[in-house]
């Protein structure tokens, strides 16, 4: 596994020293955002010249472009909002290959008309499931003209919030480009304690090889966000069973501070190194 981190983990907008900021940190690869650029994270243009910038910085400082964020509410019941959110994933799609990428992530969204971070009552009904269906029709469509993979991240306030939700968009979408964002804290956000190594044991299983890239974040006991190494997630356990479906990808840290960076960097290299 290579190991990276969320590039907007540091502060600042120019891609030379955001990755830079990586590297002394301790990662060989970084998820970009385009906000990094001093853009919006949901761009409505990306010049020649800021794709040029993350692809020269990243060749200078050795850090490679794993994947590039391009979520929005893919079911914001605002369509004008949706649109918006659309022609920015086209836009960043444009721009992948440029940028030094084949890989963008996005979530599955969700109904609240706020939040896309928010859980709605009406996520689970056949017609939101139907929207979603529509929005990945559409995305993939960009996918395939640019040659780009897109990532989805099961996330509990989404629609698509579980391993077995996530299998069922695969099977919806055969062959597609679509792949799997595993997040083993996203896996065990609304599990009884009991319950959570199993979870994550089973996801692995689901998942298998359309898992493209691992996350990496912690949970505490009260269900808040942690550094990876300071939470309840067992990682010699995480990290064994991604290399026994075979993932020699990007695993990514994120949900830190730029302050949390180096010591994480190390727990993970020393993890992966037990391997």
């Amino acid at each position: 596994m290579q190991l990276g981190v969320f590039a907007k983990t540091f502060s600042g907008d120019r891609p030379d020293k955001i990755l830079a900021a990586c590297k002394n940190a301790g990662f060989g690869l970084a998820q970009y955002n385009m906000s990094c650029s001093g853009l919006d994270a949901l761009p409505t243009s990306i010049s020649d010249e800021a794709s040029a910038q993350i692809r020269y910085a990243s060749h200078t400082t050795g850090v490679k472009i794993a994947a590039v964020s391009a979520t929005y509410n893919m079911t914001d019941p605002d369509h004008d909002r949706r649109k918006v959110g659309r022609n920015a994933f086209k836009t960043i799609a444009e721009n992948a290959a440029g940028i030094g990428t084949e890989l963008m992530t996005v979530c599955s969204g969700s109904m609240d008309p706020h939040d896309k971070w928010r859980r709605h009552p009406t996520n689970d009904e056949p017609q939101s499931w139907t929207e979603m269906c529509r929005e990945f029709e559409i995305i993939l469509d960009y996918a395939e003209q640019h040659e780009i993979m897109v990532g989805v991240e099961p996330e509990d306030a989404n629609i698509v919030n579980s391993a077995p939700k996530a299998l069922r968009l695969l099977k919806h979408f055969p062959g597609s480009r679509i792949r799997i964002v595993f997040d083993p804290a996203n896996i065990i956000e609304s599990v009884p304690v009991e319950s959570r190594q199993r979870a994550i044991d089973e996801a692995l299983d689901i998942l298998g090889p359309e898992i493209i890239i691992a996350h990496a974040k912690d949970r505490l006991d009260d269900g808040s966000i942690a550094p990876a190494g300071a939470g309840i997630i067992r990682w010699s356990h995480v990290l064994l069973g991604l290399s026994q479906i075979g993932f020699h990808g990007p695993l990514i840290a994120h949900g830190i501070s730029e302050s949390d960076a180096p010591a994480v960097a190390k727990f993970l290299g020393h993890e992966l190194e037990q391997l």
